[in-house]
């Protein structure tokens, strides 16, 4: 998301962005109030806080960016859940089996309900994951349930949805055959695109997931309001099987695209939490916030990057994409604008799950994209580029990096590149449509595996592959990692695969994400794993 979010989609984590002006130390903050926001005996835990933009969608397997994920991730619950500790963990399934060969898992189900009152069934399981994998739902996340048996084929339309691998053997067991080995397959089910869908819900009513009066989840809380492009309101759910663990009684979101305004209300006592991972801080507060010590960062497994599409020309030469990504001064983006310990990236697999320990290209290599450019134009027998658009969607970080790479790329090529701001959901239709020439993206991973990453560009027409590139022997790549059961060996794959994506260049890597956040020093038990994803099923208000 960030994808898988608006940040980062996405996966695929798409991020939201950074505002310019500063605002007061947080050391200014006032003391709690005492309405019913206060967590003191016999008061409500509500705890408050900014997404930055209207979440796209809150049906769980259409989901794609980071702030449709974590209302899913707080309104459903999935056959495994991600704990404190970042692993996987049973939840609505009670028991797991896994056959010796690695490829059948039978989860067998706890009694739980959905929030209407409605038994949660393994059917509800089966349903989702045909539904996930049915070509006409268009699932933009179809592609992570291809490690089921037939799934490709179905989604490819060559099997029927009978011959996918899950199977409700009863009510309360699931049956899920796989085509390779998946030792991150409870990882999977634990992502928001594995979730129920309770089917009767769906077929009475198609929009079901677009109004709070309608929606129905099966996790701790659930949805009381959604007043759009306003706020959103989560309350405990009473019908969860494990709502002894929820302290907190409801959660409210604000929805302040400005970033200065979202921490001014941080700072007056209006919100208990500002910037990430449903945000960000504006980036001249950055070194105040530093200052007083109220600041916290965390690395994530996540990569901010800008896209290439490939089929509209200049862009369809490598020797062009390369040009404009070798131009790029990584360091000076990270060192002036977004400022929260970011690495500068020189390949797209993060860090934490990187294959490789080579940098694929050198950072600001200004004389090597200048003769690239050059061979570029020669290739495509031109004298000079046609006009270049950059899109973002609306945050002042996001602005201030493509303000970056605007001026950058001009004092390297001499060229004017136009900026375009577009709102996040119109944002997102246009780049699935191919309506951009460069645009910006951000990915966090959904598991802990670097082909999580490289996936994404297999197919052409994949749900992710906004680039629409496609490579015949990086698709091979990623087939033979897919069945080589020696770790070093997969990695060794995995790594000449990104050597293909790093050369052929349709995308344009910038830095490697870190969380950067102020909160209330009540606010406790809130989860950000290593992947960036967020879970308030253990916070409380203290």
């Amino acid at each position: 998301m960030f994808k898988k979010s608006m940040f980062a989609t996405i996966s695929s984590i798409v991020l939201a962005g950074v505002a310019l002006a500063g605002c007061g130390n947080p050391s200014d903050k006032p003391a709690a109030s005492t309405d019913s926001a206060t967590a003191t005996a016999g008061q409500e835990q509500v705890f408050r806080l900014n997404m930055h933009s209207e979440p796209p969608t809150a049906d769980p397997t259409i989901a794609e960016d980071t702030v449709s994920g974590a209302i899913a991730r707080a309104t459903f619950d999935g056959l495994t859940r991600t704990n404190e500790e970042g692993k996987p963990e049973p939840s609505v399934a009670e028991k797991i089996d896994v056959s010796p060969d690695q490829l059948t898992y039978t989860f067998h189900l706890r009694e739980s309900k959905w929030s209407n009152g409605d038994p949660v069934t393994a059917q509800d399981f089966e349903y989702a994951w045909k539904r996930l994998l049915d070509p006409k739902t268009a699932a933009p996340y179809a592609y992570q349930a291809f490690y089921i048996k037939n799934a490709e084929a179905y989604n490819k339309g060559t099997a029927k949805a009978e011959d996918v691998g899950v199977k409700a053997i009863d009510a309360k067991t699931l049956e899920v055959k796989l085509e390779n080995p998946t030792p991150f397959f409870l990882e999977l089910t634990s992502f928001y695109t594995f979730y129920p869908i309770n089917q009767k819900v769906l077929e009475a009513n198609p929009t079901w997931a677009k109004e709070a009066a309608t929606h129905v989840g099966n996790g701790p809380f659930k949805m009381t309001a959604w007043e759009h492009k306003s706020k959103v309101v989560l309350e405990k759910n009473d019908l969860y099987w494990d709502k002894d663990k929820v302290k907190l009684d409801r959660i409210e979101f604000s929805m302040v695209e400005d970033n200065n305004t979202s921490l001014s209300m941080y700072e007056n006592g209006e919100l208990d939490w500002a910037g990430a991972p449903l945000d960000t801080l504006p980036t001249d507060a950055i070194p105040s916030l530093k200052d007083a010590g109220t600041l916290v960062t965390q690395p994530i497994a996540g990569t901010y990057f800008y896209i290439f599409n490939t089929e509209q020309f200049p862009f369809t030469n490598a020797k062009i994409r390369k040009a404009f990504t070798y131009a790029l001064n990584r360091q000076t983006i990270v060192d002036n604008i977004v400022q929260t310990g970011q690495i500068p990236a020189l390949g797209f697999i993060p860090p934490s799950m990187s294959v490789s320990s080579k940098s694929h290209f050198a950072d600001n290599d200004l004389e090597k994209a200048k003769q690239l450019l050059k061979e570029g134009m020669q290739e495509l027998n031109i004298t000079e580029l046609p006009s270049i658009t950059l899109t973002y969607n609306t945050s002042e970080a996001h602005k201030k990096v493509a303000e970056a790479a605007q001026d950058q790329w001009k004092q390297a090529f001499g060229i004017d590149v136009k900026l375009v701001n577009k709102e996040w959901k119109v944002y997102l239709e246009d780049k699935s449509q191919g309506n951009y020439m460069i645009g910006r993206m951000g990915w966090l991973g959904d598991f802990n595996d670097p082909i999580n990453f490289l996936e994404i560009f297999k197919e052409k027409s994949g749900g992710n592959n906004d680039p629409r590139w496609e490579n015949p022997q990086y698709k091979e790549l990623l087939n033979q990692s897919a069945i080589e059961a020696d770790p070093e060996k997969r990695k060794q794959i995995l790594a000449q695969a990104e050597e293909i994506l790093m050369d052929e260049m349709p995308i344009a890597p910038i830095y490697y994400y870190t969380n950067a956040y102020v909160k209330d020093e009540r606010v406790k038990g809130v989860v950000l794993d290593g992947l960036g994803f967020v879970d308030w099923k253990w916070a409380s208000m203290e």
